[in-house]
C-alpha cells in the first residue's frame, strides 16, 4: 500500500512541529530546574502524549480503513468478530494441529492481540491475568509467581510454557524464568492457555497447564512500527519493528525493544528491584510451491535485574541479605518446515519438522548457570476415512549445562547434561457423524532421572447442537525431577551458639510427581450476544515434593566445626484439588463488550504416613487463592476513542499472611489516525500499594499504583 502525498505531508508536518515543541520543553526544563536528563525525560512523557493528541486532532480527516497497516486491520477484525465466529477460532496447542475452539475437548482460553492491547499489559505475565484459572502475582518489580489451578510459584514448576512451540522450561530448578520471556507484545498473535494436563502432546512437566505464546506470521507485520512509553514505574520503553516481503512468497520482520523499570514499594528499606532489558530478533516465513512452509526465527536478549537474596557463609558463620543485580543474557534460533503430502479432504496428510537451539546465561548473586539446549521434533498428521485424525511424532532434547559456584553454601554438579527422548500417538475418531468424537493418545518419554514414563489421555467431545459443546477427559501427567532434586545442596545458618546449620539436599532419590486428572466442560453460545465457557476438574496427586528432616550430624570441614540438620527432597505428599472456572462474554451492543471470569479452587494436601514433613502441605495450600474474580469492560467511543476498564479480586493467602484485595486497571486510547495510537494506562489503581505474594527475604515488596503513557506509530505496508 502506498502512502498518499497528503498523508506524507501531514506526517512530515506533525513530526517537525512535535520535534520543535519537545526541544523547547527540554531546554526549558534543563535550564529552569537543573534536573538530570533522565528525570527530564520522565517529566516530558505526558507533555509528549498531549502534543501527540493535539497534532492528531488538527491533522484532518483520517484516511480510509483500507490504508491501515496489515496487523492493525487484523486487530480490528478480531475486535469485531461475532461470538459465533470467535467459537470458530482455530487453536493449535491442544493437538499441534489447527482445531476450532468449539471442537476442542480441553479447558482452553485464547488471549488475542486485541485483548492484550486493550488490557494495558506490558509483559506476558500481566496478559495471563486475563485467563480464568491462572493465578498471577507480582513478587517484586522483576519476578512473578504464576500457577494454573494452584501450585503457583516463582518458577511455575507444574506449567509448561512455550513460545512458538519452543519450550522455555529450565531443567535446573524445574520451571520458567518469567523475567526473560520478554516479547514485543505487538508481535503476539495470541496466547493459548490450557488449564489442565497437556502431557499427551507436549510431554513431561505439562502437569497443571500449558501456555503457548504464538507470534504473528511475518506476512501480517509488513511496514514500520515504533512504540514509545513511559511512566512512574514503567519508566521508559521503546520498541520498533520493520517487516517486508517479495514476490516469491518470502516475508520477514526485524524487531528490537528495550525498557527501564523502577522499583516497587518497600517500606523503610532501600529499594533493590529495578530492571533493565534489551532484546532484538527476527522472523522469516517462506511459502514454497504451496506445499512447503519454512519458518526461521531467533532472538537475543541482555539485561540486569535487581535482586535480594539470602546468603550464608561458613567462615565467619553468618547469614546476610545481599542486594545485587543479576546479569541475564541469552538467545535462541528456531527453524520449522511443514510439507503437505496429500491435500485431499479424506486422505490428507502432512509432516512437520522443528528444531531449535536455546542458550541461557544467568549470573545471579548466589550462583551462575550457562546452559545450551538442542531440541528436534518430528510430527506426522494423517486424515483417515470417516473423518479420523491420526497424529504421531518423535522428539529428542539434549541440554548440557555448566554451574558456576558463587558462594560455598550453594552447590550443584559442576557439569551436567539432561537428555530427553519422546514419542507420542493420538487418534481422534468420529463416533457419531459430526456429533460425537473420541480422542485417545499417549506420550512416551525417557529421561535421565526416572527412566521411562507414560502419559495417556482419553477425551470425549459431544456437540448436541451447532452452538453447544460438552467435553470430558481423563489424563495422566508427570513432572520429572530436575537438577535441584538430583544434585543440589543449599546451607543456611540457624544459630551461632551452638553453631548449627540446616542443609537442603537433593540426592537423586526423588521420583516423578504424578497426577490423574478428571475434567469436564461446557461451552455454549447462549444467545447471539452471550457466550459461556465452564470447566470443572478433580486432580488426584501423589509423590509430590516434600522436605524430610534427617538425623543431625557433625561436620569439621569447612571450618569451624559445626552441626548440620539435613532436609532431604523427597516425594512425601499426596492429595487432591478440585474447582470450577467460568468465563462469560457479553456484547450488549457493537460498541461495548463485557467479559469476565471466576475461578474457585480447593486444595487438600496431606503427608504420607512415612513422611516427617509437617509444613509443606499447609504452606502449599495457603499460597494459592481460593477465589479469583475479574470483570472487563471494553467501550468504543466516538471520535476514535476507547475506554477499557478491568477490576479483579484475589482472595487471601493465609500461609503468607497476605490478605485479600481488590484492584483495577484502566486504559484510555485514541486512534488519532490510522497510523497513530495514543493511550494512557493506569494499573493497580485501587490503593497506593498492596502485597500480592512473598518471594524475597525480609519484608514483603508491595506492588505500587502506576500510570504510563504510550504512543505507537505504524506505517502502511510497502
Amino acid at each position: 500500500m502506498v502512502l498518499s502525498s497528503q498523508t506524507v505531508a501531514d506526517l512530515a508536518m506533525s513530526k517537525s512541529i512535535l520535534s520543535a515543541l519537545i526541544e523547547a520543553l527540554e531546554r526549558k526544563n534543563v535550564v529552569a530546574t537543573g534536573l538530570s536528563e533522565a528525570r527530564v525525560e520522565a517529566r516530558l512523557i505526558f507533555p509528549r502524549i498531549l502534543l501527540c493528541l493535539l497534532l492528531a486532532a488538527v491533522s484532518g480527516k483520517p484516511s480510509h480503513a483500507d490504508d491501515a497497516p496489515a496487523d492493525q486491520q487484523t486487530e480490528r477484525r478480531l475486535a469485531h468478530l461475532s461470538l459465533e465466529q470467535l467459537g470458530s477460532t482455530e487453536v493449535t496447542t491442544v493437538s499441534k494441529q489447527p482445531v476450532k475452539v468449539s471442537r476442542t475437548p480441553a479447558a482452553i482460553y485464547v488471549i488475542t492481540q486485541e485483548d492484550i492491547r486493550r488490557s494495558g499489559a506490558t509483559n506476558i505475565p500481566e496478559a495471563l491475568r486475563l485467563a480464568p484459572g491462572v493465578e498471577v502475582a507480582r513478587i517484586d518489580s522483576v519476578r512473578w509467581s504464576v500457577g494454573v489451578r494452584g501450585f503457583g510459584s516463582r518458577l511455575s514448576r507444574a506449567v509448561l510454557v512455550l513460545v512458538d512451540g519452543r519450550s522455555v522450561y529450565t531443567p535446573l530448578f524445574a520451571g520458567v524464568y518469567w523475567e526473560v520471556q520478554d516479547i514485543l507484545l505487538q508481535d503476539v498473535d495470541r496466547i493459548e492457555v490450557i488449564r489442565g494436563p497437556g502431557g499427551t502432546i507436549w510431554g513431561a512437566n505439562a502437569v497443571n497447564g500449558v501456555i503457548n505464546i504464538i507470534t504473528k506470521k511475518a506476512s501480517d507485520t509488513h511496514g514500520t512500527m515504533v512504540s514509545v512509553s513511559g511512566g512512574n514505574v514503567n519508566q521508559d520503553s521503546v520498541g520498533f519493528r520493520y517487516g517486508a516481503g517479495n514476490d516469491h512468497n518470502l516475508n520477514y520482520r526485524l524487531y528490537g525493544k528495550g525498557f527501564n523499570r523502577g522499583h516497587e514499594f518497600l517500606s523503610g528499606q532501600r529499594r533493590f528491584d529495578d530492571w533493565r532489558m534489551g532484546q532484538a530478533g527476527f522472523r522469516a516465513d517462506w511459502d514454497v510451491r504451496n506445499r512447503d512452509n519454512v519458518t526461521l526465527q531467533g532472538d537475543l536478549y541482555n539485561g540486569d535485574a535487581g535482586e535480594k537474596v539470602g546468603i550464608t557463609t561458613y567462615s565467619p558463620p553468618a547469614a546476610m541479605n545481599v542486594e545485587q543485580n543479576a546479569e541475564l543474557s541469552g538467545g535462541n534460533l528456531l527453524g520449522r518446515w511443514r510439507h503437505v503430502l496429500n491435500e485431499s479432504s479424506d486422505r490428507g496428510s502432512d509432516i512437520e519438522l522443528q528444531a531449535y537451539y536455546d542458550r541461557t546465561d544467568r549470573r545471579e548473586p548466589s550462583y551462575g548457570e550457562v546452559r545450551d539446549t538442542f531440541d528436534v521434533d518430528f510430527l506426522h498428521h494423517l486424515t483417515l476415512p470417516r473423518g479420523q485424525n491420526f497424529l504421531w511424532g518423535v522428539g529428542a532434547r539434549l541440554s548440557p549445562a555448566h554451574f558456576i559456584q558463587v558462594v560455598p553454601t550453594i552447590a550443584f554438579a559442576a557439569h551436567s547434561t539432561e537428555q530427553l527422548y519422546s514419542a507420542f500417538v493420538q487418534d481422534e475418531i468420529a463416533i457419531v457423524g459430526d456429533k460425537l468424537w473420541l480422542t485417545i493418545g499417549t506420550k512416551f518419554i525417557h529421561n535421565d532421572y526416572t527412566g521411562f514414563e507414560i502419559q495417556p489421555s482419553v477425551r470425549l467431545l459431544w456437540t448436541p447442537s451447532a452452538r453447544q459443546t460438552v467435553w470430558t477427559a481423563v489424563t495422566r501427567a508427570v513432572r520429572t525431577p530436575s537438577g535441584i532434586e538430583e544434585d543440589f545442596q543449599a546451607t543456611g545458618l540457624i544459630s551461632t551458639n551452638p553453631l548449627l546449620f540446616v542443609r537442603a539436599i537433593g540426592d537423586g532419590k526423588f521420583t516423578s510427581e504424578r497426577l490423574i486428572s478428571y475434567e469436564a466442560g461446557y461451552r455454549s453460545l447462549v444467545a447471539p450476544k452471550v457466550y459461556l465457557d465452564v470447566a470443572t476438574f478433580y486432580n488426584d496427586y501423589n509423590h509430590l515434593l516434600s522436605a524430610e528432616i534427617g538425623a543431625p550430624f557433625s561436620e569439621a570441614t569447612p571450618p569451624p566445626a559445626h552441626l548440620v540438620v539435613p532436609i532431604f527432597l523427597r516425594n512425601g505428599l499426596l492429595g487432591h484439588t478440585y474447582g470450577i472456572e467460568l468465563a462469560p462474554d457479553w456484547r450488549p451492543t457493537n460498541w461495548w463488550r463485557l467479559a469476565g471470569s471466576y475461578s474457585y479452587l480447593q486444595m487438600d494436601l496431606n503427608k504420607e504416613p512415612s513422611s516427617l514433613d509437617s509444613s509443606t502441605a499447609k504452606s502449599t495450600e495457603g499460597s494459592s487463592p481460593r477465589h479469583e474474580f475479574m470483570i472487563q469492560s471494553f467501550v468504543d467511543l466516538p471520535k476514535n476513542l476507547e475506554f477499557n476498564l478491568s477490576g479483579r479480586y484475589i482472595s487471601a493467602l493465609p500461609a503468607q499472611n497476605i490478605g485479600s484485595y481488590w484492584t483495577a486497571d484502566t486504559e484510555v486510547g485514541w486512534h488519532a489516525t490510522h497510523h497513530i495510537l495514543c493511550s494512557v494506562t493506569g494499573q493497580n489503581l485501587w490503593q497506593p500499594h498492596h502485597p500480592e505474594v512473598a518471594g524475597n527475604p525480609g519484608a514483603l515488596v508491595e506492588v505500587k499504583r502506576s500510570v504510563y503513557a504510550n504512543i505507537t506509530w505504524r506505517s502502511t505496508a510497502d
